[in-house]
């Protein structure tokens, strides 16, 4: 059963332990793409509203890995202000400027797995769309309680932040 939500400009739903978001983007798939695939791009405009990304490792490559922190640098996030939330990524297939595959779990500073806490496995594929780009992000997780965990925890609600930094970002390049 999927029930799909629209967050601003974001389009989302979950089909069984899958959760699916979709953004159409005013610019060309290849520019969205190395947004995507280039680490300097990235610590622009990876992470929701006020959050800084710093990138400890990134190759982009299969087999390569993203090793990055997300710091809430926004005060009046409240308790959020100051927390840390490290990510590692693995790559397993890119096809540029088409799709990209990775694996995306939670770490800690030294890349060590952080167990507690749900991964996916993540698909993205770059879609031209009426001279823009369709952006569609297939996030399988192990089970619907891990997907739940996460939705929980705002993901989807945190994406769409994300995506509008996006949008800002590549108005600007």
């Amino acid at each position: 059963m999927s029930k799909e939500q629209s967050y601003n400009k974001t389009i989302s739903r979950v089909e069984g332990k899958d959760l699916i978001l979709e953004r159409v983007f005013d610019a060309p798939h290849e520019l969205v793409f190395k947004v995507y695939s280039e680490s300097e791009h990235l610590e622009n405009w990876w992470g929701p509203q006020g959050w800084k990304t710093e990138n400890r490792r990134f190759e982009f490559k299969p087999g390569g890995v993203w090793h990055y922190c997300m710091r809430c640098t926004d005060k009046n996030q409240g308790d959020f202000y100051g927390q840390e939330s490290w990510g590692k990524v693995v790559y397993h297939e890119i096809v540029a400027p088409e799709k990209i595959v990775y694996t995306d779990t939670f770490s800690d500073e030294h890349g060590h797995l952080n167990e507690s806490l749900p991964g996916v496995l993540t698909t993205m594929t770059f879609v031209e769309y009426e001279g823009k780009t369709k952006l569609i992000i297939r996030g399988q997780y192990a089970s619907v309680d891990d997907l739940q965990k996460v939705k929980d925890m705002g993901i989807v609600e945190g994406f769409s932040s994300q995506m509008d930094r996006l949008e800002d970002y590549l108005k600007q390049i």
